[in-house]
């Protein structure tokens, strides 16, 4: 395995990811009883944007600092995950551009949202970033950390023993036959544990390939399924990266009424040249 996510700390991806993902944290504690969250493909817990490797691409400049560059003011929903990053970075007085240098990756996001009685399990395989993310989380006792392959990860922990989760598959897509393996993961998660929540990220290169995406998930039988469509730019050059798209199973309410005034802000900032819209569906249910 190959994939390092530092490349991409802080790109648009990770802020439509990690917006939604607070989001449905905070729709699964409305109710008192914990929550396990299972991250499969975790990366490590903080990004240093000042790095090598995240200066190679430089995705952050048109990710999240063109967030908190924004001349509108930020939703409401958004403000646990955007205050986190701040917190980072001293409050971000300034100089954005200069001063935003750490980026919280999905484990440190999802720690600083558990309760007393909620447990984190971060799985990541590549050897360096399992080993830093132990040394993030060594003396915490509500996570603990895998070196296992996220897809086996799902047969493994599922169903949690709380019998309320959440589990974040954000597969590296390096591979041809992504989407394939990830549908059929999403199908045996849901077997295992068919009353929790699974948020998937995936890329969009090109239209075709997730209407068929969509159109192999409709088919499950799953019985509810919201599908997140975010390109931030036209999708007829399926040779680049055209966006980003999230699969809900199970969205805890009021997830689906609260995410289009986030979006429409999100896309607003991030959207880059020619046309593009972003699209909320349910493939399944409601």
């Amino acid at each position: 395995m190959n994939y390092r996510h530092v490349y991409h700390a802080g790109g648009f991806g990770d802020v439509v990811k990690h917006a939604v993902l607070a989001m449905v944290i905070a729709a699964l504690q409305r109710k008192d009883k914990p929550v396990r969250v299972l991250d499969t493909h975790a990366g490590i817990g903080r990004y240093d944007l000042g790095s090598d490797e995240a200066g190679k691409t430089g995705e952050w400049r048109d990710g999240i600092l063109k967030i908190f560059q924004a001349p509108v003011p930020e939703p409401t929903a958004l403000k646990t995950y955007l205050d986190l990053i701040r917190a980072m970075n001293g409050g971000l007085k300034g100089d954005l551009a200069r001063m935003l240098r750490h980026y919280p990756g999905s484990p440190r996001l999802a720690r600083a949202l558990l309760r007393p009685a909620d447990r984190l399990a971060l799985v990541e395989l590549h050897p360096e970033d399992n080993a830093a993310l132990a040394v993030e989380f060594r003396r915490d006792p509500q996570v603990r950390v895998y070196a296992l392959d996220g897809y086996a990860a799902l047969k493994s922990f599922l169903p949690p023993p709380e019998r309320r989760g959440l589990a974040l598959i954000d597969p590296p897509f390096e591979k041809p036959g992504e989407f394939e393996r990830l549908t059929r993961a999403l199908v045996e998660g849901h077997r295992r544990f068919a009353t929790g929540t699974f948020l998937a990220w995936h890329p969009i290169k090109g239209g075709a390939e997730i209407a068929e995406f969509h159109k192999a998930l409709a088919a499950t039988g799953i019985a509810r399924i919201l599908a997140l469509e975010f390109p931030i730019r036209p999708t007829d050059q399926s040779d680049r990266l055209n966006g980003c798209g999230l699969a809900l199973i199970n969205p805890p309410w009021p997830l689906a009424d609260e995410l289009p005034p986030v979006l429409h802000f999100l896309h607003t900032v991030l959207r880059r040249e020619g046309k593009s819209a972003w699209r909320l569906t349910w493939l399944t249910g409601e």
